[in-house]
């Protein structure tokens, strides 16, 4: 997940702006994108892992063209296409002909959703096991970096922290994602200094960051 999408934490892109009181919907289309992204999962038969994956996967200039709601609509069509449901270029072709502009459309492909169930609603899931850490360890983040989605920030890897707590079991996304079994684990809040994520330069402030039990080692000291 090295890509366009794991941009947080990390340097040269300046301040993040914090915009004052707005509406959810600026404009009207961002509810309707909205709306299309929410159903996105049913209507392709995948989760809502393979939507982040999904977000993930758009080309970088598409990511940042039209604001947060301009990508979850190119990750809705992106699913839509995956699984069948939409032809390739069948949005661009209808598009085109709504603004006047002729243009055939593709005939309509073949369904082809994953055979793929989750067991129950939501990613919270019981995990039976004991859970490998407990609050007060010292863990490292590994070094991940997988060609497919995962939830590891790319500015955490190989950084040590403290387990702060215990969350409840969930769905790991790395193979939800991807159809390969929901694979639930206990999650960790682990807490991180600002410089031992970004240097002795940094402020000092704490992070805590919510992380699968596959995303942690122990770490020595």
């Amino acid at each position: 997940m090295d890509g366009v999408a794991d941009l947080g934490g990390r340097h040269g892109w300046g301040r993040v702006p914090v915009p004052g009181p707005e509406p959810v919907f600026a404009e009207p289309w961002q509810g309707r994108a909205f709306a299309l992204g929410a159903l996105a999962a049913r209507l392709s038969g995948t989760n809502l892992d393979a939507f982040r994956h999904a977000l993930e996967r758009l080309n970088p200039l598409d990511y940042l063209a039209d604001g947060y709601f301009g990508r979850w609509a190119r990750a809705t069509e992106l699913l839509l296409v995956d699984s069948g449901v939409l032809a390739p270029g069948a949005v661009t072709a209808r598009s085109a002909n709504l603004r006047g502009d002729v243009r055939p459309e593709p005939a309509p492909p073949q369904p082809c959703k994953p055979d793929y169930a989750s067991t129950s609603p939501g990613s919270l899931r019981e995990v039976t096991t004991a859970a490998r850490f407990a609050v007060g360890d010292r863990v490292r983040t590994r070094d991940l970096r997988p060609a497919g989605h995962t939830r590891l920030a790319g500015y955490l890897r190989r950084r040590t922290g403290i387990i702060e707590a215990l969350r409840p079991g969930a769905v790991l996304p790395d193979t939800h994602a991807h159809f390969r079994g929901e694979n639930a684990q206990h999650v960790y809040a682990v807490v991180f200094e600002s410089r031992e994520l970004w240097g002795a330069e940094a402020e000092e402030f704490q992070i805590t960051a919510d992380l699968f039990e596959d995303y942690l080692e122990a770490a020595g000291g």
